[in-house]
């Protein structure tokens, strides 16, 4: 080793305390901004420089100050200066020397998305070209390419092939590697009935995925509202900002069980002031059953009407006899069991006594025992047979 390296090595260990690699990640504090640099305290006496064209917004502003802190990869000593980047390609341009190094050392790029082509997308990465295929373009795939058209995003490039040739680039691999930083937050601050908010981020036949910033949960289909669901997308979309109740963790299957419904007002807590006993309710049939029908009174609220009550004094055999689900109906409370959840209904126009000639049953016919006569008839009778038979 010469003096001058050993110098130089000498300087970079003594001063930062530890010797940086490219692609290192650090968290500084900015000390100063002069120009277009942006001068970061790495500790003791070194300095580092960040160029300020990365932290600066869409109408030029600076996003930092003096005092903040700063996430940065290290990216290469030059004239004893140690110079750091958020991503390359941040507002400036960058050869395909610092780019290969990007690729070597994990650092991430920024690319602005040109246009689609077969398989995936052209994107831009200061001034050179890559390409992202469709599967890399992030966590979900979207619905539509034109949410990606004319976008600045991060990606990381996975392959740096033929000297600049053939550079592919992925921006999923960023986000998973963010995802599992998260996710390891997440362990440590989830529990089960924590309320979270997310994003549900995918739509299934048996419920909806709700991203947490780190991981993804599960809203089943039945724990999506009170009452009956049947289709999740009457209730959720793709995108959409819900609050949430985490109901079982398990980190070693990666599951999490999350509920909707449980954040929502339980319509039970309130059925005996709005449900009195005599009171008259519209209500639609949502299940016929052999021993009566189900009403709908609202959602996440069923009635049951049951069949001894149906059929205006005439019996039925079963209750599509007189209703079919999704019918329209009046009914009056007959009964509310709030602890058990169950309210018992009967016609608007029903009455005791129709109850009564319902289910009162007339004795067979020709059934009571005929009198065998008097003594002296049975007498007779048997004389008579006696005579006929001589």
């Amino acid at each position: 080793m010469t003096q001058e390296s050993f110098a130089d090595l000498f300087q970079e260990k003594n001063v930062t305390g530890q010797q940086l690699r490219p692609g290192d990640k650090i968290e500084a504090v900015v000390a100063d901004i002069s120009g277009e640099n942006i001068f970061l305290d790495l500790g003791g006496k070194s300095e580092g420089v960040l160029n300020a064209a990365e932290c600066r917004n869409e109408e030029g502003e600076l996003t930092i100050c003096v005092g903040d802190k700063a996430k940065v990869f290290f990216l290469t000593q030059r004239g004893g200066e140690l110079v750091f980047t958020t991503r390359i390609g941040s507002g400036r341009a960058a050869g395909l020397e610092e780019l290969e190094q990007a690729f070597q050392a994990g650092i991430p790029v920024k690319g602005m998305v040109k246009e689609e082509i077969k398989g995936g997308f052209q994107i831009t990465v200061a001034g050179h070209r890559a390409f992202c295929p469709y599967s890399q373009m992030g966590l979900h795939r979207a619905e539509s390419a034109d949410v990606y058209l004319e976008q600045e995003m991060a990606f990381k490039i996975i392959e740096f092939g033929r000297k600049g040739r053939n550079i592919i680039v992925s921006a999923r691999a960023l986000l998973e590697e963010e995802r599992e930083q998260c996710k390891q937050q997440l362990r440590d601050s989830l529990h089960e009935g924590d309320r979270v908010e997310g994003t549900v981020s995918s739509i299934r036949d048996f419920g909806a995925f709700v991203d947490l910033g780190g991981a993804d949960g599960l809203i089943p289909i039945s724990e999506l509202a009170w009452g009956q669901t049947e289709r999740v997308e009457d209730v959720l979309s793709v995108g959409q900002q819900v609050s949430v109740l985490i109901k079982k963790i398990d980190w070693d299957k990666e599951r999490i069980s999350l509920s909707l419904k449980d954040t929502l007002e339980n319509p039970w807590d309130r059925v005996e002031e709005k449900y009195a006993p005599s009171s008259v309710h519209s209500g639609t049939v949502s299940r016929l059953a052999a021993f009566g029908a189900f009403v709908n009174l609202e959602p996440g609220v069923d009635g049951l009407l049951h069949i001894s009550k149906l059929g205006g004094g005439r019996r039925i055999n079963h209750p599509r006899e007189v209703l079919s689900v999704g019918q329209e109906v009046t009914v009056k409370i007959d009964n509310v069991e709030k602890a058990q959840q169950r309210i018992s209904l009967v016609p608007e126009d029903y009455t005791p006594k129709v109850e009564e000639e319902q289910n009162w049953t007339p004795p067979p016919k020709d059934t009571a025992p005929k009198s065998m006569g008097t003594f002296g008839d049975l007498l007779n009778r048997a004389q008579k047979k006696k005579h006929a038979k001589s």
